[in-house]
């Protein structure tokens, strides 16, 4: 049994591969990744995005004494198979800021920013880096709010950030500044590198003053045309949480009991958002619920943002936060993989089938010796034995799809120039060569 199951896979991966190679160009081995329909590319080959986050990695790299941690993360992360890390590109105000007033950066924290892509060019590992927090830590919009009440904004709320056309005017310069960064280490500026797999308007943007979504819609809409304006390299999204808003009714009954005033289908059809997002926390979005009830959240919550990825919006689909917090009262490690495991096969079954799940990106990373950075939801690798088994298992179970694509990518192009080479000797049969 088990083996007709595998001949039966076997054979839809040739028939799934056989049908994109009918559509894709091969394109430049320019090592950026690119989006063909529902799907990532990389080269020409399909891409999926095991992942981290590590919102943490700039910070601690700002610190030359401390970089050690980030070399150590990223290593550990690839020995597991790990393709991508998340992480923020601000930190705007307060303590040892990127940017302690608009447009006015930290050269010892953007150095730290250039290790970080450096490192994670090295271990090979793309990077998708944030613009901006919805939150208050590390600044976020209620510190671009604050700079613009000092130069005589009069705001009422953090949500002006995204309506105040000096706020926009701040973020903008934010947007330009890092996109035109030279690397220190690299030699190479931002926009050009394809270390960086995408950029992320903001941290899970919030405007709960407009639940109509109209705000954050206007707002997303310009800023991608302002990023895509200075970089058309690179891939962009918007960093929403996957809520649905007004343009479909008829899911919004999958939300967590709150309105914060996005949209997940208006949101991700923006010209210019390359990839949807979605995170999931059943944890903190549905408490009081048991693991039971969380994962049927979760399955519901997962199944229909990769449908609606697939026939909505036609692009692919990143799970770009998931986790499960140890701070909660019965908590487990079997549990936390229970989650895992649930979040992996989603991916796993859209992507066997040629759907348009693209990956999953766990929060977060941590390396040895960063027990003040502890959330709760702190992978270590090395001390987290049976979770980081089953991100391994991941990180193979995708490597091979993408394994068996290039191998049937190859033999359609053997076919091809075999094809063409009877051609120009059917062609050439039975000329006659000189006088």
């Amino acid at each position: 049994m088990e083996m007709k199951k595998h001949l039966a896979y076997t054979l839809f991966l040739i028939f799934f591969v056989q049908k994109i190679c009918l559509f894709v160009q091969v394109e430049a081995g320019d090592a950026f990744i690119r989006t063909r329909g529902i799907h990532f590319m990389l080269n020409g080959d399909l891409f999926y995005a095991n992942g981290f986050n590590a919102y943490w990695l700039m910070y601690i790299a700002s610190d030359p004494s401390q970089r050690s941690k980030v070399s150590a993360a990223f290593r550990e992360a690839s020995t597991h198979g790990l393709t991508v890390a998340r992480t923020w590109a601000f930190s705007d105000g307060g303590y040892r800021p990127l940017q302690y007033a608009p447009g006015s950066y930290n050269e010892d924290m953007f150095k730290g920013l250039d290790f970080v892509i450096s490192e994670a060019r090295r271990y090979g590992i793309k990077l998708v880096l944030s613009f901006a927090n919805n939150y208050e830590s590390f600044g976020g919009k209620k510190q671009y709010v604050n700079w613009a009440r000092s130069h005589g904004q009069y705001l009422n709320s953090d949500d002006d950030f995204f309506r105040n056309s000096v706020v926009k005017g701040y973020y903008k310069n934010h947007i330009r500044t890092v996109l035109n960064r030279y690397n220190k280490f690299t030699g190479v500026v931002y926009k050009n590198d394809p270390t960086i797999m995408a950029w992320e308007l903001m941290n899970e943007p919030r405007c709960t003053s407009d639940p109509s979504g109209r705000t954050i819609q206007g707002w997303a809409t310009e800023m991608a045309s302002y990023v895509k304006s200075i970089d058309r390299n690179h891939l962009l999204e918007v960093g929403l949480e996957g809520f649905y808003g007004q343009t479909t009714p008829q899911r919004r009954n999958l939300n967590p009991n709150f309105d914060i005033g996005t949209d997940f289908i208006a949101n991700n059809r923006i010209p210019g958002i390359d990839f949807a997002t979605a995170h999931a926390y059943p944890d903190q979005w549905i408490t009081n619920s048991n693991d039971q009830a969380q994962l049927s959240f979760l399955n519901n919550w997962i199944n229909s943002h990769i449908q609606d990825a697939q026939y909505i919006l036609r692009k692919p689909l990143l799970i770009t936060e998931f986790g499960k917090s140890s701070i909660d009262s019965g908590f487990s490690s079997y549990q936390r993989d229970l989650l895992y495991n649930t979040v992996y096969y989603k991916i796993y079954a859209s992507a066997k089938r040629g759907g348009a799940a693209a990956g999953g990106l766990f929060w977060q990373l941590l390396s040895e010796g960063m027990d003040s950075f502890r959330d709760g939801y702190e992978i270590i690798l090395s001390q987290n034995p049976s979770t980081a088994n089953l991100i391994a298992q991941q990180s193979r179970k995708l490597y091979q799809i993408r394994k068996v694509f290039a191998r049937m990518r190859n033999i359609q192009r053997w076919k091809r120039a075999k094809a063409a080479r009877r051609g120009w000797t059917d062609r050439n049969r039975g000329r006659r060569i000189g006088n």
